[in-house]
């Protein structure tokens, strides 16, 4: 079984933020692949079906971003499943222009508690990665990472996002299909022009939040 995860935070009012773009794109596969509605799973929500007749599991975790590594504990044991070449772990990316994309084998969190936290759950930093770029071209003056993370897009950097949608279905289907290695290759990042797309909000929802936001201490 293939798992593609997007990392974000539940409710309403993290929707439309750069850091809930990895929820953005598995609700968008979701809906292009056609797959059954999300279910409840053990810390997230989950959404199951194929791809070119591959299994696959669409996973969200809802601990928020921090612990997001606790709803990957259930399948680090599982027969007949690899971290290396069954999961895909789709974040944002502060350190890519909005508009680019990145498929990477491995790597360190970079700062991102989300990926900390995923590392943490998995013990290692072989898995592959989607990053979405979400920086922006020229930083506010004093401007704080957490804010600028936990801020909606602008209109024109929504626009952008979602013109990317398409071009990320095809190299997550990739993925599936040919690994990590042809999905780089074949799918290099690249910017979109501000003009192209729809200018719509996020695709797909998010369930209610009950706790707070983004910051919760990791476990002991």
């Amino acid at each position: 079984m293939k798992l593609v995860v997007g990392l974000g935070n539940p409710g309403p009012e993290y929707e439309r933020t750069r850091h809930n773009v990895g929820w953005w794109v598995v609700n968008h596969l979701a809906d292009v692949w056609r797959f059954p509605p999300w279910r409840a799973v053990t810390h997230g929500r989950a959404a199951d079906g194929e791809v070119e007749q591959r299994r696959v599991r669409l996973l969200e975790p809802l601990t928020f971003m921090n612990l997001s590594g606790d709803a990957l504990a259930p399948y680090v044991n599982r027969p007949f499943w690899a971290v290396a070449s069954d999961l895909l772990v789709v974040v944002d990316d502060v350190a890519l222009p909005v508009g680019a994309f990145r498929f990477r084998a491995k790597g360190s969190a970079g700062g991102h508690n989300g990926l900390r936290s995923v590392e943490d759950a998995l013990g290692t930093l072989e898995y592959a990665r989607l990053r979405i770029g979400v920086g922006r071209a020229e930083p506010v003056p004093g401007e704080h990472l957490r804010d600028y993370v936990l801020d909606e897009f602008e209109a024109d950097e929504t626009t952008v996002v979602r013109a990317l949608l398409p071009a990320l279905t095809t190299g997550v289907t990739t993925w599936i299909t040919d690994g990590i290695v042809a999905a780089m290759n074949r799918h290099p990042g690249r910017l979109v022009a501000p003009d192209q797309g729809p200018r719509e909000g996020p695709p797909g929802g998010t369930p209610p939040a009950d706790s707070p936001p983004d910051d919760p201490p990791p476990p002991a």
